[in-house]
């Protein structure tokens, strides 16, 4: 995060310098318009809980490194109030992890998303791009899917798995999901090709509250790290359409 913050702060002088020659705005005295997107992402979120289980578990651990998403977003200045714009937007994504052990295969799948309202404000000191900082306010969704498979599948052998007292079918799946409310300050960056034409480079922090985990059927589970929440840094980039005037 301190990282992350100190590459937004270069970024706002750096934008502000070039901006010192720039010639004053030709259509309106603060940002206008509106349009809207594609956003590919990446999601970088903390999944070290699931990890140290997964060696037992027989797959491969899954990446620390974050994953690809995509989704989309909108937004609108909305003129009485200059340089601010509202919109939405939302974004998911998911990575997996395979192996086999005795004989089955093995999986887990993660996914992440989550999307809601954006208030944003457009600094008026940068000129000819759009350099705003916001928020996200809204809610997501974590699910982990794990999941052991042998052989093929018939319809009488599925019965008898399910029907097996003894709990050593050989293959199952458990899927562990959670709702959560979100709020996700934010900074992008917009930079007009044309009038009608843009592109997006942004990043965020995802920060995830409440909501209780479920297993399958909606039933509770308890003890599940506090660490394995759903906090999620994200960076954004996007082609976006509309009209825009900086």
């Amino acid at each position: 995060m301190k990282n992350l913050f100190a590459l937004i702060f270069v970024l706002l002088i750096s934008f502000n310098l070039l901006a010192q020659d720039e010639k004053p705005r030709t259509f309106f005295d603060a940002p206008f318009g509106g349009g809207g997107g594609f956003l590919p992402a990446w999601f970088i979120t903390n999944v070290d809980d699931i990890n140290t289980k997964l060696g037992a578990f027989g797959t491969e651990k899954l990446s620390t490194s974050g994953f690809f998403a995509t989704g989309g977003a909108g937004f609108a200045y909305i003129g009485f109030i200059p340089n601010v714009r509202i919109g939405g937007l939302g974004m998911a994504g998911a990575m997996d992890a395979t192996g086999i052990k005795d004989g089955t295969e093995r999986e887990v799948i993660y996914t992440n998303s989550f999307g809601g309202f954006t208030v944003e404000y457009t600094v008026p000191f940068i000129r000819s791009i759009g350099v705003s900082v916001g928020a996200i306010i809204g809610g997501g969704n974590m699910n982990l899917q794990i999941s052991r498979n042998k052989g093929t599948y018939d319809w009488n052998n599925i019965w008898n798995e399910i029907s097996d007292t003894s709990l050593n079918a050989s293959s199952f799946t458990r899927t562990f999901k959670k709702d959560y409310f979100t709020v996700a300050p934010t900074i992008t960056i917009d930079i007009p090709i044309y009038r009608f034409l843009g592109v997006r480079v942004g990043a965020g922090y995802a920060f995830a509250f409440g909501g209780d985990w479920k297993i399958d059927n909606d039933r509770e589970i308890f003890n599940v790290p506090d660490t394995f929440n759903g906090n999620n840094l994200f960076i954004q980039t996007g082609v976006m359409f509309g009209f825009f005037a900086y």
